[in-house]
């Protein structure tokens, strides 16, 4: 599974936000059996994570979560590399209601507090929600349907709008009318309204069933925020409709006739809940397991790729899922399998000699006996065996995670420091490796060291860096490849879907006609 958690720190409209980005599975859980209740114990089991999960998210302050009921395309794979032949993949609306059944379970045990979607949510003006209808509410999430199908969007009605593009079958259309507008429920009946509405029409409306949002904390019923500390106002009479203090306040100076409930003479009274349950930080206090094949889900299919990882049979899922676990708890181990550079045969663990210069240059025990290293300009050191690298990687794993968090936290302090004279340890150095990167004409490409050095730090920093502003060199630059890598695979999926919302709409008009 893997998720985008955007915690207290983040900026508005994704602060406290989860979004449940991939979801994948093998099916070779044993037994094969039925609960009491009739439902597969596979699926009873899946279903008992996820609400763990939820649980977990709600405990720590997160106020809802996001699910984007999409199955994959047929023979990609989302996550597990090669899934068994027997398994099927699940139709759209199969796939919705085994979410949904989950969310139902979750909402008895008092996990989850509501379950809408964004369209209903964000969009939809109901009873006596008084929030601004627009789509800058809505949270952004890498790799979501939404924002992907929305920047498509907006760069054709700009077009339109330029008197670039011409009226053509299938372009967008002109704005909605203020009747519509209207129709609609909206208040607000300007030009920017209008786009909102058409935005949300275009891109949200025709599936959104399939966006499902979870409410971990209660929703005001006034400005639909969801509240996490203060006071909530609760009414004595109808059942969840809930304020948050603000709206309570700005209630109980309305005119009579306007207060809750609107449409009846007689009025509700309120009373107050505290909110003391929710954490003002929503930091993990488990410790993270820093592996660069488990920070994208691209960066771990390569990783199954690259060395046959597969879940096609049971014996093969076995092997993937130990050595899986392997290089997550030995990060240090070498990620694919090493080859001879003279008779290019495997290299087994232990059994070979590498080059202390040369990144990529290793000989096998048999090569090394045989020439003895002399065609080769550099020094070669015998590779550890597997109990010496187990031992080193116990000991090294966490000074290695600590080394790396110095680093970065160097990185940046080095990226901004004007000082000529700083006293921060190794400042000076990092400096002297970005001026050696401006003038270095040999680059990492060609194989100079310390460039390689400084493009994986790079890299690690831009993989966790959040600022929108960053001061590190090439920081914005790298942020950028990576989205467009995740963009690739995410536009097939995106396709996939409106090309399945056409067809679905093209049935839907041959059997009214």
């Amino acid at each position: 599974m893997y998720v985008q958690e955007f915690g207290s720190e983040a900026h508005f409209p994704n602060q406290r936000r989860v979004y449940l980005s991939y979801l994948d599975s093998v099916k070779y859980f044993r037994p094969e059996i039925k609960t009491v209740n009739g439902e597969a114990l596979r699926t009873f089991v899946y279903h008992e994570i996820l609400i763990g999960y939820l649980d977990y998210c709600k405990k720590r302050g997160f106020t809802s979560c996001y699910i984007w009921a999409c199955p994959p395309l047929k023979g990609e794979d989302y996550i597990l590399y090669c899934h068994p032949e027997i398994q099927k993949t699940p139709k759209s609306d199969k796939l919705r209601e085994w979410y949904l059944v989950m969310l139902r379970k979750a909402a008895k045990e008092n996990v989850v507090a509501d379950l809408t979607n964004l369209y209903d949510h964000f969009f939809l003006s109901t009873g006596e929600c008084k929030a601004k209808v627009t789509a800058a509410r809505l949270p952004y999430f890498d790799g979501d349907y939404w924002p992907g199908a929305a920047e498509d969007l907006i760069y054709q009605l700009n077009q339109e709008e330029d008197g670039r593009k011409q009226n053509k079958k299938g372009s967008t259309k002109k704005t909605i009318t203020k009747r519509a507008l209207k129709a609609s429920g909206q208040t607000d009946l300007s030009g920017n309204a209008s786009k909102d509405l058409l935005l949300m029409h275009k891109t949200i409306s025709p599936m959104k069933e399939d966006f499902i949002m979870v409410h971990l904390q209660p929703c005001c019923s006034h400005c639909c925020i969801l509240m996490v500390s203060g006071t909530h106002w609760v009414c004595n009479q109808c059942k969840n409709f809930k304020i948050c203090d603000k709206c309570y306040e700005v209630e109980q100076k309305r005119e009579e006739r306007e207060r809750h409930p609107i449409n009846q003479r007689e009025k509700h009274a309120f009373y107050p809940v505290e909110i003391t349950d929710v954490p003002a930080d929503t930091k993990d206090k488990d410790e993270i397991l820093e592996s660069e094949f488990f920070d994208t889900r691209q960066a771990f299919l390569s990783l199954c790729q690259g060395n046959h990882y597969q879940y096609d049979t049971l014996r093969r899922a076995k092997h993937s899922s130990m050595m899986v676990l392997y290089h997550l708890h030995n990060p240090t181990a070498p990620a694919f399998v090493t080859t001879c550079n003279k008779c290019h045969l495997d290299i087994e663990t232990g059994q070979g000699w590498r080059c202390e210069v040369c990144p990529d240059y290793d000989v096998c025990n048999s090569c090394y006996q045989k020439y003895g290293g002399m065609d080769h300009p550099h020094k070669l050191t015998n590779h550890p065996s597997l109990a010496e690298r187990d031992a080193q990687n116990k000991e090294a794993r966490q000074v290695r995670v600590q080394q790396l968090r110095k680093m970065l936290d160097l990185l940046v302090h080095a990226s901004q420091c004007r000082s000529p004279n700083c006293q921060y340890p190794n400042c000076r150095k990092v400096k002297g490796l970005f001026r050696h990167g401006i003038h270095c004409k040999t680059r990492a490409s060609g194989g100079c060291v310390l460039c390689k050095k400084m493009w994986y730090l790079l890299q690690l920093h831009a993989r966790a860096c959040k600022e929108s502003e960053c001061h590190v060199p090439r920081c914005r630059d790298l942020k950028e490849h990576l989205r467009r890598l995740q963009q690739q695979s995410d536009s097939r999926r995106r396709a996939a879907v409106m090309e399945m919302m056409r067809q679905r709409a093209a049935e839907v008009a041959g059997n009214s006609g």
